[in-house]
């Protein structure tokens, strides 16, 4: 696979090691194990992540506004950590919030470093995720963990949760069940790549399996409170009678006992509390993994920890742990069905010819269980992402032969009084065109090709080129321009309709205002199904009202390495000039889009205001009559110093 550079992006605080519990343990392991695996393949590798270090975040910053290189030079992988956070007091976990003085940060290190790939995980807002996914000028991949509906349903801007998620070129998911959560609150297209899991680490104890070994029971403190509650319940109803079958149960638990939960004696010699850290270990050494969640905190990467490890699962019916214990790999009780749970627990101490039929039921999972699965599944995303790029070299040969001609300044985007909005007569357009010394002017009308073609006509009087084109609204797709077509497209086609219409006359597909929410536009994933057959793409818009959206568009160009265009999007002619491209004369649409290619876009200050009034003025606030003996007037004015 060709050379990547990438970056992975975690919301959750990455020291003093990414191995802290629950939701962000989980996540900043995966990012650490697919980094390094990257890193070794030859791809290069950023980490960019929250941190409790004061010291390492102002080291960060520093090297972000020297523009030092971020990345290992011996191949490994680097990590930035770029913004601080503070842990809620009393909990060791690292919360996924937005750090303070995050934004500059992310916004000059993305402006600054050439990425082909940022992935980043739960980027909900506000973190240091969706920040990076605001200003990234690379391909997108984002990656959703916890199937939890209390994360998901409670985001209480979904709107702009939409407007940043549909920034995303390709969305994974961890599970089946938070892909299938995800697409019912935020509809898209989720691809599943489980998690890998860890091997045992070297000097652990291995599980007991001579006759009569107690069977031992781990619970791993990685759910909401309640679960480890229930769990001791549960243990309280077993048979600790001399006659019964041997038991034990090991609690890893960076908490500590439960105190609402008070043992007897004869539990309090059975269950062992073990560190926080000692997860791997004491995996190596259990029988049976109890997951207990009520659905608040579910951790299925836990789950999965477990069988692979060769551990048989007790779990609670949530689809997050009923995917993985499915096919007779595990057993599953009602959430906060103590009896139930109590009941499975004691059919596998009695039973341990049941105990190595689950376990055996898992062996094919946990042969496909490592990393290396994982980011050989992540290298394939990105390799379908970047094939997806345009070739920026284009046409070698026509480039040449442009670079003799001369410069031109070119306006792409304009209408005349042929639109349903503007009352610009054609005359007046192209007088304007010409004292504003423009060489070329594309003629834009919406829905309607005449304006255009009468411009085509009359350009040689007015030493302007006009090339023909027409701004066609789609079936509730947005707005799409064809440049270079010689005949009117209806309204009311699909997108992709609409591109092969201009493709069959042999035109040129020119997306405008891409981004611009106040305009009728694609969203992000219609303009993803026709990336291939887009030629240009309007960065520049005068008439958008908020500059992000300008910036959004420009972004986009990038990653995809389309070629940029602007234009006035003038309907009225004092409009014309405010936004040129110089570029090389040209003829016809190859040569055109060659010249674009190599083009530079000028703006001046805008006067969206004025600009905005004067066509009120000369549209709605004008009577019909008026109207109609204004027109003559300014014809007549146009054609006289032509």
């Amino acid at each position: 696979m060709t050379r990547l550079t990438v970056a992975h992006v975690t919301p959750y605080a990455w020291d003093p090691s990414p191995q802290a519990p629950g939701a962000a343990g989980e996540v900043n392991r995966a990012v650490a194990r697919t980094t390094h695996r990257l890193a070794e393949r030859g791809h290069r590798v950023l980490i960019v992540a929250p941190s409790t270090s004061t010291a390492a975040v102002r080291a960060t910053r520093r090297a972000v506004r020297q523009g030092v290189d971020p990345f290992d030079p011996d191949g490994g992988v680097a990590l930035l950590q770029v913004g601080e956070v503070l842990p809620p007091p009393g909990t060791v976990r690292r919360v996924a919030g937005l750090p303070v003085d995050v934004t500059r940060t992310v916004e000059e290190l993305l402006g600054h470093v050439a990425l082909d790939i940022c992935h980043v995980h739960e980027p909900f807002g506000p973190s240091v995720s969706s920040t990076a996914l605001r200003y990234s000028r690379a391909l997108n991949v984002g990656t959703f963990h916890a199937p939890s509906e209390r994360l998901v349903a409670t985001q209480v801007t979904k709107k702009l949760t939409e407007l940043i998620l549909g920034r995303l070129d390709a969305r994974l998911a961890s599970f089946q069940a938070t892909a299938d959560l995800m697409a019912r609150h935020f509809p898209g297209t989720y691809r599943v790549v489980a998690p890998g899991a860890d091997p045992a680490p070297a000097g652990a104890t291995p599980r007991a399996t001579y006759a009569g070994a107690p069977v031992r029971l781990l619970f791993v403190d990685e759910e909401e409170r309640g679960a480890l509650r229930l769990f001791l319940r549960a243990l309280r109803r077993l048979d600790t009678g001399p006659t019964a079958p041997p038991w034990e149960a090991v609690v890893v638990s960076a908490r500590g006992p439960s105190s609402s939960t008070p043992l007897r004696h004869e539990l309090r010699e059975r269950v062992r509390f073990a560190a926080g850290d000692a997860v791997d270990a004491e995996m190596a050494g259990a029988h049976v993994l109890v997951c207990a969640s009520d659905g608040g905190a579910p951790a299925p990467g836990l789950l999965l920890r477990g069988l692979a490890a060769g551990v048989v699962p007790v779990a609670s019916r949530l689809p997050g742990y009923e995917e993985q214990a499915e096919d007779g790999k595990g057993l599953l009780f009602e959430p906060r069905d103590v009896d139930t749970l109590s009941a499975q627990l004691d059919r596998l101490i009695a039973d341990p010819a049941l105990l190595e039929r689950l376990r055996s039921a898992a062996s094919p999972m946990r042969a496909a269980a490592g990393w290396d699965r994982v980011t050989d599944d992540l290298e394939e995303v990105y390799a379908s992402l970047v094939a997806r790029r345009h070739d920026p070299a284009g046409d070698p040969e026509v480039r040449r032969r442009l670079k003799g001609r001369p410069l031109i300044d070119v306006d792409l985007h304009m209408h005349t009084d042929h639109s349903h909005d503007c009352a610009t007569p054609v005359e007046v357009l192209l007088a304007t065109a010409r004292d504003q010394g423009l060489g070329a002017i594309a003629v834009t009308d919406h829905n309607e090709i005449s304006g255009a073609l009468e411009a085509a006509k009359k350009a040689a009087q007015y030493g302007v080129k006009v090339i023909v084109g027409e701004e066609v609204k789609t079936a509730n797709q947005g707005e799409v321009i064809g440049l270079f077509i010689t005949e009117k497209i209806p309204r009311g086609l699909t997108l992709e309709e609409t591109v092969a219409e201009i493709r069959r006359q042999g035109g040129l597909v020119y997306v405008p205002h891409p981004f611009d929410r106040m305009h009728a536009v694609p969203d992000y994933e219609h303009l993803l199904k026709i990336i291939d057959d887009v030629d240009a793409i309007e960065v520049y818009n005068p008439r958008v009202a908020i500059g992000s959206f300008n910036e959004e568009a420009a972004r986009f160009a990038a990653k995809y390495r389309l070629v940029a265009g602007a234009g006035s999007d003038s309907h009225v002619a004092q409009g014309l000039g405010s936004v040129r491209i110089r570029m090389r004369d040209f003829d016809g649409p190859q040569e055109f889009l060659e010249s674009l290619r190599d083009a530079e876009i000028h703006t001046k200050p805008g006067t969206l205001l004025y600009v905005q009034a004067l066509k009120f003025l000369e549209t709605k606030a004008t009577p019909p009559a008026a109207r109609k003996a204004r027109r003559a007037r300014r014809i007549e004015r146009a054609t006289r110093k032509s």
